[in-house]
C-alpha cells in the first residue's frame, strides 16, 4: 500500500489498525499517530489477537523491509486482511506527512 492511499483511508475515517514492527528506541523517534507498536521479533506472539476479524492491518517499520516480511509470514498464517506500507515510516513522512521525524 503506497503512503497516499493510506492517508485517503484515515482521512476517510476507514477501519484501519496500524502495526508499528520496529523497535521500541524506532518508535520512541516516531510514528504514525494511532499505531501499535508490536516488534517484528514479537509478532509471533500476538499472531491469536492479530488473526482476528476486522479492520484491515496495515503493517510498517523504517523503509518497508520487515514489514513486508512480517505481511508474507502472516498471509502464511492465514491472516489475509493486512498490507505493507511500501516505504515504511521514512516514505509516510517524505510523502504524507512531514511533521514526523526521519532518521
Amino acid at each position: 500500500m503506497a503512503a497516499p492511499e493510506l492517508k485517503a483511508l484515515l482521512d476517510a475515517a476507514e477501519p484501519v489498525r496500524l502495526i508499528d514492527v520496529r523497535e521500541p528506541e524506532e518508535h520512541a523517534i516516531c510514528r504514525i499517530e494511532g499505531a501499535e507498536l508490536i516488534p517484528m521479533r514479537t509478532i509471533p506472539a500476538h499472531l491469536d489477537n492479530l488473526n482476528r476479524e476486522g479492520p484491515l492491518l496495515v503493517v510498517y517499520c523504517h523503509h518497508g523491509m520487515r514489514s513486508r516480511k512480517v505481511v508474507d509470514w502472516l498471509r502464511a498464517q492465514g491472516v489475509q486482511n493486512c498490507r505493507n506500507l511500501s516505504g515504511g515510516i521514512d516514505l509516510w513522512s517524505a510523502a504524507v506527512d512531514p511533521a514526523v521525524a526521519r532518521y
